[in-house]
């Protein structure tokens, strides 16, 4: 009898136990498999229908082009351009009132946001400032455009600026001055080509404001007429200045003039030996740097 119990487990129960595989590890293979084709399968018609969708509607030209604007890095065969013509902020960079367009080989100054207060665009290739460049930007307080190609500057460019107090015109070509705004308390205009009739008479002398001049590195023979009383630092080294009077700086008329502001004044590399002009620097606090023996 218990061999006959025995042999009946043995019939039923082991082929139970065998046809019972690991369904969960099995399944699991599967699916991951079978996701990966069907997802790829999706995705591929996905495309084609955006392909069909995009000839239909004419706004793109291909498909390829779409998946490039999706961010694909990967196409470097058109190489980078610098393209002048895009507006302002997105040419240059604008940030809380200053516009900073540097060495971008912008040759004309670029239409300013209304509320700009800071302007640089160095190191480019403007070779003219117009009127119209800053018609409507009347709130600029410092603008730079030192090592461009400025050639000329139009009549009235900068009378709007009536907020302007730094303006530098360095590393230019300018064989003249333009008529600076009444707020000014610094100007650069070093390494031009500037001689003394390109500089008017009258130039700095309703300046009342201005501290810092820098007509260095230019072609002056002379010293600037009716330098303001506020001027401290007032740099001409390397002109072609040969002389100066006693009113070039004090008042031949007062001999009690004392120029109390004056800190600086830079005159060497001039074709002039300051020693035989010693009643010129009677106001002066210290003496200019130049050649004196």
């Amino acid at each position: 009898m218990k061999t006959l119990q025995t042999a009946f487990f043995l019939f039923v129960c082991v082929p139970l136990m065998k046809s019972a595989p690991p369904i969960q590890q099995e399944s699991l293979r599967f699916y991951d498999y079978d996701t990966d084709v069907t997802m790829g399968s999706l995705i591929q018609q996905d495309y084609e229908m955006q392909s069909k969708d995009i000839r239909k509607d004419g706004t793109n030209v291909s498909l390829d082009t779409s998946l490039r604007l999706q961010g694909d890095d990967s196409d470097h065969s058109v190489p980078p351009t610098k393209d002048t013509n895009l507006p302002t902020c997105l040419l240059c960079v604008c940030l809380s009132g200053s516009v900073y367009c540097e060495e971008i080989d912008i040759e004309a100054v670029p239409p300013l946001p209304k509320e700009t207060a800071y302007l640089y665009a160095r190191f480019n290739k403007i070779k003219r400032i117009a009127v119209a460049d800053f018609a409507d930007i009347t709130t600029l307080r410092r603008i730079d455009f030192s090592g461009n190609r400025i050639e000329e500057i139009e009549d009235g460019a900068f009378s709007k600026l009536l907020l302007l107090e730094e303006l530098s015109l360095a590393e230019n070509r300018l064989i003249k001055l333009p008529v600076l705004p009444p707020k000014l308390t610094t100007f650069n205009a070093n390494q031009n080509r500037i001689k003394s009739r390109g500089i008017k008479a009258n130039a700095f002398k309703k300046l009342t404001h201005l501290a810092y001049l820098y007509l260095g590195h230019n072609a002056l023979e002379t010293v600037p007429l009716n330098l303001p009383e506020s001027l401290r630092i007032l740099h001409l080294q390397y002109n072609n200045i040969t002389t100066i009077t006693d009113d070039t700086f004090c008042k031949s008329n007062n001999t009690r003039y004392i120029r109390t502001h004056m800190d600086e004044i830079r005159m060497e590399g001039n074709p002039i030996l300051l020693a035989k002009h010693v009643n010129a620097f009677s106001c002066l606090r210290t003496l200019p740097v130049g050649t004196y023996y």
